[in-house]
């Protein structure tokens, strides 16, 4: 039985992880990319935080208003990089979903 204080656990929507998912991916594996890919999204903008744009080439409300979209594609592109699997977190999330999957 899953608690309600498990992150994982609340995340985890079936129904999401088979819109989720690439082709030949089955829904846990597209899930625990897609958690990844939302955690590194959420770190990349932490770490852009205080830094402004270019003024030359960059900035203004454009910018601003389409940064957060930049930061997700970062995010999916470093959870599809080639030769690894990101950065390890999806692996332990699907393990963790596996798991709930054989409790509950």
């Amino acid at each position: 039985m899953t608690s309600m204080t498990d992150p994982v656990a609340s995340y985890y929507s079936p129904r999401q992880a088979t819109q989720a998912g690439a082709p030949g991916e089955d829904s846990l594996t597209s899930t625990a990319k897609a958690f990844e890919a939302q955690f590194l999204s959420q770190m990349y903008q932490s770490m852009f935080e205080g830094i402004d744009p270019d003024g030359l080439f960059g900035g203004g409300q454009g910018e601003k208003m389409f940064r957060s979209l930049m930061f997700d594609e970062y995010a999916k592109m470093s959870v599809e990089r080639p030769g690894g699997s990101g950065f390890g977190i999806a692996d332990a999330v699907q393990k963790m979903l596996l798991k709930q999957q054989e409790v509950g």
